[in-house]
């Protein structure tokens, strides 16, 4: 795919050569035909194997669909995202890729080393900002620098975005990601020389009738010293292991420290018809089925718990456990 790749400048030729008659449609798709030998440069050899780009593939899915619906929420709209490709190239293959202006974000992505890119296109972004500004989501401006105002928008929509990219890589790596600088010119955003080798995820974002790119440029450096979790085994293994991490059974036993349950201790029971029950009136004595040296259960929550006598404890009332009640504890699912 890297020689796929066509500068701004290539591109506006080859319209032109379109429009002129210089070459025709049918010329092309029969060389394209005839060319059945990909060009391999062995000074520049592939960096990330069929398996990895295929658990980057993945990766991006969940993150794909997590932003998804955080954009759905937020913009109140019909919005797609999907991967489209994952592919690796050279950065300055990429650099010359974007168009200019667009919407680049540099983050550093600690404890790894290194930075990252992660770019929206110009029509994405104005039809996010015309749909937080409360119109219809359409792109009918001219491609252009942000404004303070439309970056600040856009800036709340890197945050959730780089909170997904987190998540969604939480089972292969866990980072946190920071935004370093916002660019509009990509000649500006040099985060590795042009000769190294970059993995780019590109996603098609639809925001209601307007189509859109994303990219995010990881570049190699990056991603060398976890290259071995970066492996469709690794990655479904960590998912379905997610469970017996020690750290989440500490934080739920932390959590269970702190639940508030009712504590209610039961004096004693007695029936009652509704009619007694409509003439009582002050003064009634009511008998319980309770003796005074009897034991009171303690119920917690809606379970019978503990036996226990009551007392005092200074000036407060209070009760003393004297057993457990286990009837119903261990043998039961309740």
């Amino acid at each position: 795919m890297a020689d796929d790749v066509l500068s701004q400048s290539e591109i506006d030729k080859l319209l032109a050569a379109f429009a002129t008659g210089d070459v025709s449609a049918d010329e092309m798709k029969a060389e394209e035909e005839q060319k059945k030998v990909k060009t391999y440069d062995f000074k520049r050899p592939d960096k990330f194997s069929k398996d990895q780009i295929r658990t980057l593939n993945m990766l991006h899915d969940n993150f794909a669909r997590l932003f998804n619906t955080y954009l759905s929420t937020y913009l109140r709209a019909l919005v797609n995202i999907e991967v489209a490709s994952v592919e690796q190239l050279t950065y300055q293959e990429f650099v010359q890729s974007i168009a200019n202006p667009s919407v680049i974000g540099i983050l550093a992505v600690s404890p790894l080393k290194g930075n990252i890119i992660m770019e929206f296109d110009t029509g994405s972004c104005f039809a996010i900002i015309d749909r937080v500004f409360g119109g219809q989501g359409n792109n009918t401006l001219k491609s252009r620098v942000l404004t303070e105002i439309e970056e600040a928008v856009i800036r709340r929509v890197f945050d959730k975005a780089m909170s997904n990219l987190q998540e969604a890589w939480t089972n292969v790596v866990k980072f946190t990601p920071r935004i370093e600088a916002m660019e509009s010119n990509p000649q500006f955003a040099q985060i590795v020389p042009p000769n190294d080798m970059v993995v780019i995820i590109t996603l098609q974002v639809t925001i209601g009738t307007v189509e859109g790119l994303m990219n995010i440029c990881i570049p190699y450096l990056v991603l060398e010293p976890i290259m071995s979790k970066l492996t469709t085994t690794f990655w479904v293994a960590a998912s379905v292991n997610k469970e017996d991490n020690p750290e989440h059974e500490a934080i739920i036993r932390r959590k269970l420290d702190k639940a508030v349950v009712p504590v209610i201790v039961q004096m004693g029971v007695f029936d009652i018809s509704l009619q007694d029950f409509l003439s009582l009136s002050y003064g009634d004595v009511l008998q319980m089925d309770t003796k005074v040296d009897s034991e009171l259960k303690c119920i917690i929550g809606n379970m019978e718990k503990f036996y226990c006598r009551p007392g005092t404890s200074g000036k407060k009332k209070a009760v003393q456990i004297t057993r457990v009640i286990s009837e119903g504890d261990e043998d039961t699912n309740d």
